[in-house]
């Protein structure tokens, strides 16, 4: 699994964190797991391992919200990663309802409209809302390290 894995990690993506509310409560996740799916009508689609806690409250929720994260935004990947900084806020922006990361690259609020279980991970495809974007350069992961566009 780990050489699978790190074949994978040859290909550099965007770091995004996914939110979504349950109960009242904004529950947040770093991934790398996502994708645009359709133009028309406007479909994403993110993969979470389902032994996830984010997997039960998607399937709950069916909603969920995209930050794409920043240049200057390793800290709240590595916060919603698992490893909880403990001099860091966490304050989020409303987007249309949603919670979503103050000043990341671009957003997306989204209604899931299918899901898919495949191996160990669902793919949920979420049929976009609203978006919106600014001209920021994206944080990149590579080869399990943080890098930025030079």
């Amino acid at each position: 699994m780990r050489e699978f894995r790190n074949a994978c990690g040859k290909f550099a993506t965007g770091i995004v964190v996914i939110t979504t509310e349950h109960e009242g409560v904004v529950h947040g996740m770093t991934a790398n797991g996502f994708m645009s799916v359709s133009l028309d009508p406007n479909l994403i689609l993110i993969s979470i391992d389902n032994n996830k806690r984010m997997h039960s409250l998607l399937k709950e929720s069916n909603k969920y919200a995209i930050s794409i994260l920043a240049h200057h935004q390793e800290k709240w990947s590595r916060h919603f990663s698992g490893s909880p900084q403990d001099d860091f806020i966490v304050e989020f922006k409303d987007f249309h309802g949603a919670k979503v990361i103050p000043d990341a690259v671009a957003y997306f609020e989204t209604s899931v409209v299918s899901q898919h279980l495949e191996g160990d991970h669902t793919l949920f495809v979420g049929r976009v809302n609203h978006f919106e974007c600014n001209e920021q350069d994206p944080i990149l992961y590579w080869k399990g390290s943080y890098t930025k566009i030079n």
